[in-house]
């Protein structure tokens, strides 16, 4: 260890601007890694066919040119090369054989036939592949005889060291044409017996500071990878993990398996050699782990001590949650109370120390060169501490959702049916930029009995990390600090998604692709909002005065919000008028810039809009021109998100037209799209803006995060086939 590297420069300088929420502490070794090997296996090398994965193979090459143009020396160790002959024998025998022997087929061949025909298919498309990136690269056959004679160690570091010093690639296999050994291959006798225990060897050999094995898993699994309870170890501690791991079947090809990888990696790691046993299926596993991501598995000499320290994993995070949920449902109404009184009186008492942590995330956001409007959404201004205080008391001070009875009937003489409000359980709230989400959120799920896991965006971790603090702080021992988990690393949100046993109800609050992200990659039901392209129309009859101010401050009140207006619809009879003509130029002394759609850019030669929704850009906004009520609730229907939706009209009708058509979460007349909020509409806070049409809709408070409880109670009545039963289903009044 400790060439080195590449100081300043390339895929490890990039660390500092790459997705550091993926970067683990464990895996900061990387910053002093010279010398890599990469172990291939035939998994990867081959497909279900037998036939070489090119797709695979091209990105392989692809990464190791990438680290090999930086400065890394690389190393490969392919298999494949039995499996590749193979599959071209079993082809020219059938090419070459007579009727009678397709009758009675015969395809057994020899491994090392297989292997003098494969090698050199092999080596072919490395160097082709390797050509056309203007890598060059070499071939190393060895056997387990060679590393018997003691002078063969120095002769093969003087080869590899020389390559490297030319920038060429030495990929190394097993010479199995002339291997000692027979099939099936299956005895570990000798100095190694299959590629990964040369990987293994050639990493003590050739001193080499890292060695990533290549599979067709993500890593290793506390059991077979197929088994849905399996979870993926991201560290192995031997005295954790040894002894705990049951193994699936052997890969489909190959000798070795996940077995002998475990093998290999733990001797090379105790060794010294760190070992990362990761994806090859995917296109950039290899460039991942370079940049201290938390994927596959690590093998480390010191692992054992960072396991003692080792994070909850996602399942248990989420079982505390659970479990400390239920006891908050215990506590009285009173009790419940108390603690999002304290919780704001502790927000407040660290309001310093809050402030400082928000301004280190905004000094790095502003080094990195994030975009200006993110950097707004995530800072926590003066004055907004004692805000949010101010809203958990309101919280606070609301009548107590838990146990609130909704229906009470009588189904039959002494046998009353209630339905009643009840916690859902834990949640998974997964928000972007906002640090202030997470205190709105930490207590809306405190006041309606449920469990929380919260992930916030890695822009503003230090905010999350210290608010989660003073939160947890609060919340007293009979409860339980775990009642609201923060998660820190982006890659465990694929594990807590996989929890649809234990997560209740995930709400992610942020672009449409993270809601369609999460949504594809979960069981757990999802409550969210796609992108808040929010419309203002204003009709033939508005006021103008009034449409000014409303357009102003549905734009320019808060431009990054959710809910500020993305396009203007305007009749088309207001067409050059001094009423729009003065609104567009208040817009622009604003900053706004102003598209045309087709209509507009035509008439007032704006500049032609692509995409009725300004991603990356919160200060512009698309101007369209339309025929009248309905032609404008069309086109809101087609092109809007269904979040907030507004009309501007002296017009009743128009505006109920309006109000019942348009199919949105929130649809106003005559006011702003920027009262679309939680505490604004008096929820004392808001985990998010749903815009789904199951379980909540709009701006979702404690309400939306209340499912429904039947309680029956009775007198000794049985069913019996309904004989005797008299259900009379009577309204009885609330208790």
């Amino acid at each position: 260890m400790g060439r080195g590297g590449i100081s300043g420069a390339g895929l490890v300088a990039a660390v500092a601007k790459a997705d550091v929420e993926n970067t683990d502490s464990t895996r900061g070794f990387v910053k002093d890694v010279k010398r890599i090997i990469i172990k291939v296996g035939t998994a990867v090398v081959t497909g279900p066919n037998g036939r070489l994965a090119m797709g695979r193979l091209g990105a392989l090459c692809e990464q190791v040119k990438q680290l090999n143009f930086e400065g890394y020396e690389v190393i490969l160790v392919t298999s494949g090369a039995v499996g590749v002959g193979r599959q071209r024998l079993k082809y020219r025998k059938l090419v070459n054989s007579s009727f009678a022997d397709l009758q009675n087929p015969q395809m057994d061949m020899d491994g090392k036939a297989c292997a003098a025909v494969g090698q050199s298919v092999l080596m072919a498309i490395y160097d082709t592949l390797f050509s056309q990136l203007d890598v060059t690269s070499s071939q190393l056959l060895v056997t387990d005889r060679d590393f018997m004679d003691p002078s063969f160690g120095n002769q093969l570091r003087e080869t590899v060291n020389s390559l490297l010093d030319l920038k060429v690639i030495p990929v190394f296999n097993e010479n199995d044409a002339i291997s000692t050994r027979r099939q099936p291959y299956e005895d570990s006798s000798g100095i190694f017996w299959d590629n990964d225990s040369l990987a293994r060897l050639l990493a003590q050999e050739l001193k080499a500071d890292l060695l990533i094995m290549l599979s067709d898993v993500e890593g290793l699994y506390s059991g077979p990878p197929s088994d849905p309870q399996s979870k993926i170890i991201h560290t192995y501690v031997h005295e954790q993990h040894g002894k705990l791991i049951s193994f699936g079947e052997k890969s489909r090809v190959g000798r070795g398996g996940m077995q002998a990888k475990v093998a290999a990696a733990f001797t090379a790691s105790s060794k010294g050699i760190p070992v990362v046993i990761a994806s090859g299926f995917a296109i950039d596993s290899i460039i991942k782990v370079m940049r201290g991501e938390k994927i596959g598995t690590l093998f480390h000499r010191e692992a054992n001590q960072w396991g003692c320290s080792k994070e909850a994993t996602a399942r248990e995070m989420a079982v505390a949650a659970r479990d400390c949920s239920r006891h908050l449902q215990k506590l009285s109404s009173e009790e419940r109370k108390k603690i999002l009184l304290d919780i704001a009186d502790a927000l407040e008492a660290n309001e310093d120390l809050i402030t400082s942590e928000n301004q280190a995330d905004l000094d790095l956001a502003q080094d990195i060169g994030y975009d200006k409007s993110l950097v707004a959404r995530m800072t926590i201004k003066p004055g907004k501490i004692k805000s949010l205080a101010g809203s958990i008391r309101e919280i606070a001070d609301m009548e107590d959702p838990i146990s609130h009875t909704l229906k009470r009937t009588e189904v039959a003489k002494d046998l009353v049916f209630e339905k009643t409000y009840c916690p859902l359980g834990v949640l998974l709230i997964i928000f972007e930029s906002r640090p202030d989400a997470l205190v709105q959120i930490a207590s809306l799920a405190i006041r309606s009995g449920n469990g929380l896991l919260l992930k916030g965006g890695k822009e503003a971790m230090r905010s999350n990390t210290i608010l989660h603090k003073v939160i947890t702080g609060a919340i007293p021992d009979v409860v339980g600090k775990k009642l609201i988990g923060l998660v820190k690393n982006k890659d465990e949100i694929a594990d807590l998604l996989k929890l649809d046993d234990v997560i209740d109800l995930v709400i992610p609050r942020g672009s449409n692709k993270l809601v369609s992200q999460i949504k594809a990659a979960t069981k757990i039901p999802v409550l969210g909002h796609a992108d808040g392209i929010c419309h203002v129309y204003i009709d033939k009859s508005a006021d103008m005065d009034m449409a000014k101010r409303i357009v102003l401050d549905a734009k320019v009140d808060y431009p990054a919000a959710c809910n500020a207006m993305e396009t203007l619809l305007v009749h088309k009879d207001l067409n050059r008028t001094e009423g729009l003509d003065d609104l567009l130029v208040e817009l622009e002394k604003e900053g706004v810039v102003i598209y045309g759609g087709p209509v507009a850019h035509d008439t007032l030669k704006l500049p032609k809009v692509d995409s009725f929704h300004h991603e990356y850009n919160s200060m512009a906004c698309t101007l369209e021109f339309v025929d009248d009520v309905q032609s404008a609730i069309d086109h809101i229907n087609r092109y809007g998100s269904a979040h907030t939706d507004c009309i501007i009209t002296t017009d009743g009708k128009a505006a109920e037209t309006f109000l019942q058509q348009v199919d949105s979460a929130a649809v106003f007349h005559n006011a702003s799209t920027r009262f679309c909020d939680g505490a604004r509409f008096g929820l004392g806070a808001e985990v998010g803006i749903s815009t789904g049409r199951i379980h909540a809709r709009g701006p979702v408070g404690v309400d939306g995060l209340l499912t429904t409880r039947c309680i029956l109670r009775g007198s000794g009545q049985v069913v019996n086939g309904d004989k005797g039963v008299v259900y009379t289903h009577r309204e009885l009044p609330l208790q």
